[in-house]
């Protein structure tokens, strides 16, 4: 089972493409995306000194049908978008690749990353290519049961195997957030976030892991 890394080119045409070209400082975090043919609906994170200018610039692009403000604290807000022009995860719902959430767009580039079977990663850089949107292949990694290791970079093992070491998942906890970060001179915010997506990426290779085993 490949785990693969790519970097896409968002399309300029999409309301995010446009918005994140603008404004190349700007960050988008898609924390949850449904697809489909007509329509796409997004959860998105936005982080930006003013968030309300920004807010008010998507909410009048010809492509948004719907917007709503979840919540908004000083440099962040969370979004709801609906758009009638879902280009940019089409390819992903036509080749039935489920993509890691949350990832990032700034400045026109998506990093995805996803597991799944090599005949559905072939159908995607199809389906990519039939749309026209670009895309480089960071890594494709072949994933089994005794390569768990290599759904990490080696920052999220270091992290990761610090918490461990020092009885950050030991019931009770040994050690807090706070003392991870503080051994790896790292801040509480980085440390928490780094930890978050490694215990995601392996939580996401054993359920897939789990079902081939099952359907095998």
């Amino acid at each position: 089972m490949p785990h693969a890394k790519l970097t896409i080119d968002v399309p300029a045409e999409t309301w995010i493409g446009d918005v994140s070209a603008q404004h190349p400082d700007l960050r988008f975090e898609v924390v949850a995306a449904m697809p489909g043919e007509d329509t796409g609906i997004a959860l998105v994170r936005l982080r930006t000194d003013d968030p309300l200018s920004i807010i008010t610039e998507i909410r009048e692009r010809a492509d948004i049908d719907e917007l709503e403000l979840l919540w908004k604290y000083e440099d962040e807000a969370l979004l709801q978008i609906e758009s009638s022009n879902p280009l940019l995860l089409l390819p992903v719902w036509r080749s039935g690749v489920p993509l890691t959430t949350p990832f990032e767009i700034q400045d026109r580039r998506a990093t995805w990353e996803m597991m799944t079977s090599n005949s559905r990663l072939s159908r995607l850089r199809t389906q990519l290519d039939e749309f026209g949107i670009g895309f480089s292949i960071e890594f494709v990694r072949d994933v089994g049961a005794s390569q768990a290791d290599q759904l990490l970079t080696d920052r999220q093992q270091e992290v990761l195997f610090t918490a461990a070491e020092n009885g950050y998942y030991q019931a009770p906890r040994e050690a807090t957030l706070g003392d991870i970060a503080d051994t790896l001179d790292i801040a509480n915010a980085t440390c928490s976030d780094v930890l978050h997506r490694a215990e995601g990426h392996i939580i996401h290779w054993f359920i897939d892991e789990h079902m081939r085993v099952e359907v095998g």
